[in-house]
């Protein structure tokens, strides 16, 4: 069994982070991650600098990576304005983000969910006639910091629509952390079940239950994970929204389940010790600090 493993740590990671580091250093955390084999790499985000000042810069960043045969280079867009500045820097992918719910969408995107799946149909239009991959990500997909819990019938209809718009892939986002692995298969299962692309999950562990959840997507045939080195991140529009699933902790149990990764994991240890010298802190991964350990072989 094989999984694509996409780390967010160069965007959602460092977005949420009181240290603001240089394009030059973001530049370096993405090469870091495609040398230690991570598949693909969600390196930038072209929004406002002046709502989210750690994102700046975004073509200075792209810039400084040294493109890895293999790799798969994303930059996240809200609007077309920031698919245009996508487009200019040759990056592999955009991934456009949404929320499902009225309140969220409107503080984050200033936009209705109905209008923003019309903005990601133009979007992937415009990717896929410029030969660029086009994700989609559903946020909140299992609740909302405003609304409380979100009917994943709705949710659904919005894979549907962008199933039907021909996005390349469809990931649903636990923007908040407060999905439990039911709600996680059953949300996968259905999605996976009713359209042909790739279905993918976004998780954060802010009441510890990622990596559970992870399993469960996992299971339920989810063939792309988001998570972040170190375990670092956050949304600066979610009240209490902390960091993703940490992506060394989640390759070390993708490993010891068999699921082939391609990641080294060695060397992505070695990602999140470095990032921790770089933000000053520890960091909330786990595996790091403690170490590897070789599983009983199955």
């Amino acid at each position: 069994m094989s999984l694509t493993v996409c780390d967010v740590a160069p965007r959602d990671g460092l977005q949420n982070e009181e240290t603001h580091l240089d394009p030059e250093t973001r530049a370096e955390l993405v090469n870091r991650l495609a040398a230690a084999g991570l598949p693909r790499i969600e390196a930038v985000s072209f929004v406002n600098p002046a709502r989210v000042p750690q994102m700046a810069g975004a073509e200075e960043v792209v810039a400084g990576i040294e493109r890895q045969d293999g790799v798969v280079y994303a930059g996240l867009v809200l609007n077309e304005k920031g698919y245009d500045r996508l487009a200019q820097t040759g990056l592999d992918e955009a991934h456009f983000a949404f929320a499902a719910t009225e309140t969220f969408n409107r503080r984050n995107q200033n936009a209705s969910p109905g209008e923003s799946v019309e903005a990601a149909r133009t979007i992937v239009e415009r990717a896929h006639a410029d030969g660029i991959r086009a994700t989609v990500t559903i946020g909140v997909s299992f609740g909302c910091p405003f609304e409380g819990a979100v009917d994943p019938s709705r949710v659904l209809g919005y894979a549907a629509d962008l199933a039907e718009a021909g996005a390349d892939e469809i990931v649903f986002a636990d923007t908040v952390g407060v999905a439990v692995p039911r709600q996680v298969k059953e949300l996968v299962s259905a999605a996976t079940a009713m359209q042909p692309q790739p279905v993918g999950v976004h998780l954060h562990n802010t009441r510890n239950t990622g990596f559970a959840n992870a399993y469960a997507a996992l299971e339920a045939g989810a063939s792309v994970i988001d998570a972040s080195v170190g375990g670092i991140g956050g949304c600066p529009f979610a009240p209490r929204a902390t960091g993703n699933i940490c992506t060394e902790d989640l390759v070390y149990m993708l490993h010891g389940e068999g699921v082939e990764t391609g990641i080294d994991l060695d060397a992505l240890i070695a990602v999140a010790e470095w990032l921790e010298g770089r933000l000053g802190r520890q960091l909330p991964g786990q595996l790091y600090r403690a170490g590897t350990f070789a599983p009983v072989a199955g």
